[in-house]
């Protein structure tokens, strides 16, 4: 964690790590957007976000990890190309569908047998993740179809009471992650973001849709 991290942050996420054990929600700055989370392992948290968002159930949600360490924790049978695409993007704006373990349940893919995953390149949620021992929920902090919030004091106006702790922040905004599915033989990038299809193309071949 920074050590330019201002004192009452960090006292907000260890509250916040506490609230992710107990199975609450926490708002929380990242590199992109507001975040909403919830620990995986917690299925009343994670239909609380749905509720929240007012998001379909069809929707399935992303999950953020706190390093490279935890993705045998969700995703099995990740090829070779795509443990290249996580050395060299993540943390960072890269988020990969990969095929998910036992421990993702249904709630959050939809039933589907794969998972979004991402690494953030912020110490907020690293810090929840490492500290409540899980991976999280990483969807935005905002009604469904809604625009994005990037600033804690807008989701406190937004959501006020629905969450159970919003942590102190702004986030920078800008590019969404590039999303890349890596269950095939070859990359398929779903959206081009924050990594180019040139930079991903210098890491492995990527298949055209």
């Amino acid at each position: 964690m920074s050590t330019e991290m201002p004192e009452k942050v960090r006292q907000q996420i260890e509250k916040g790590i506490e609230i992710i054990r107990k199975g609450g929600v926490v708002a929380y700055p990242t590199d992109t957007v507001f975040g909403l989370g919830a620990g995986i392992y917690h299925q009343s948290a994670i239909e609380r976000i749905f509720r929240i968002k007012q998001r379909p159930s069809k929707m399935a949600l992303p999950v953020l990890l706190a390093g490279i360490e935890q993705v045998p924790e969700v995703a099995i049978n990740v090829p070779a190309y795509g443990w290249r695409l996580i050395e060299r993007f993540l943390p960072g704006g890269l988020t990969l569908i990969v095929y998910r373990t036992p421990a993702v349940g249904d709630i959050i893919t939809a039933g589907g047998d794969t998972v979004a995953i991402r690494i953030p390149d912020h110490p907020v949620p690293a810090a929840l993740i490492r500290g409540s021992g899980m991976p999280i929920i990483g969807t935005s902090a905002n009604l469904s179809g809604q625009p994005l919030m990037l600033d804690s004091n807008d989701v406190r106006e937004k959501l006020g009471d629905a969450v159970d702790l919003v942590i102190d922040g702004v986030s920078p905004g800008g590019r969404a992650s590039t999303v890349v599915d890596v269950t095939g033989e070859a990359a398929v990038i779903l959206r081009t973001g924050a990594i180019s299809k040139a930079e991903i193309e210098e890491v492995t071949e990527v298949k055209q849709t």
